[in-house]
């Protein structure tokens, strides 16, 4: 069980995303919860609503996400609806443990404290205030943690390349959201990972898309070039070596890989 303290701590730490979603519309636990295995079973009803209301928050989920959705009972619809043939409002089992996620979380809940309390309380010359680590730290309003470059690793392994430039495209949208990194080394990474993997198509089209937002990355044209070695591509490699150059005459490793393609730098 994690100690009163680290619950308060918990609260606060997610105080800014049970602000940011507001009044909560969904059914409200009863001041006697059943079933706590991880909180105390004490916890004041508003501390665990602020909990719960952080874990939507960082992860972009509602409710049932960890909790067993249930019909309302007939007779509460019309007051649950603010009127006779509206839809009900959600009811849950909150004690309910059918669920996988509610396992993986109360999981979670042990391993963050764990490593806040024992693990980074062990660091030496830790930093104050010391840094914590919360559900946001790794999730991003995500339901799982990703990478970018695992995102769009994925999209291309299970529906092709298009499907990933199309997926980068849509992502890039919501940037401002802080979800992902949409910096120039996100995709060059990518692209080097699916190089290794032999995916050398997959690589140099993650490459010119990242080229589209990073025109002028002397870095991008090298890794290209390199890419088009790989690929027996000499004339495209030369061109994309050359580009380097025009951006930086006095890279001799550049300069070495033409004289090696036969080519005079």
């Amino acid at each position: 069980m994690i100690h009163r303290s680290v619950a308060r701590r918990l609260a606060v730490q997610l105080a800014a995303g049970a602000i940011a979603l507001g009044t909560a519309t969904a059914q409200q636990p009863s001041q006697r919860f059943e079933n706590l295995k991880v909180f105390p079973k004490d916890i004041p009803r508003d501390t665990l609503l602020q909990i719960m209301r952080g874990f939507t928050f960082a992860l972009g989920v509602r409710c049932q996400y960890c909790h067993v959705q249930e019909p309302a009972p007939a007779q509460a619809e019309g007051a649950a609806a603010g009127g006779p043939g509206g839809p009900p409002r959600e009811r849950f089992n909150f004690p309910s443990d059918d669920k996988e996620a509610k396992h993986k979380a109360r999981f979670m809940l042990r391993m963050t404290d764990s490593l806040n309390r024992v693990v980074l309380a062990a660091l030496p010359n830790r930093r104050e205030p010391a840094v914590r680590i919360g559900c946001v730290t790794c999730h991003h309003g995500s339901p799982v943690p990703q990478t970018l470059e695992s995102t769009l690793a994925e999209a291309i392994d299970k529906f092709g390349t298009d499907s990933a430039v199309a997926r980068y495209e849509r992502l890039r949208q919501d940037m401002t959201s802080g979800r992902f990194d949409f910096g120039e080394s996100s995709l060059s990474e990518l692209a080097r990972t699916l190089g290794e993997r032999g995916k050398t198509a997959e690589a140099v089209a993650m490459l010119q898309l990242n080229q589209k937002y990073y025109p002028a990355s002397a870095e991008i044209d090298l890794q290209l070039g390199e890419l088009y070695v790989k690929r027996g591509e000499k004339d495209k490699a030369v061109e994309r070596f050359r580009s380097v150059l025009a951006r930086r005459p006095n890279d001799m490793r550049v300069r070495r890989r033409l004289q090696e393609l036969g080519v005079t730098p």
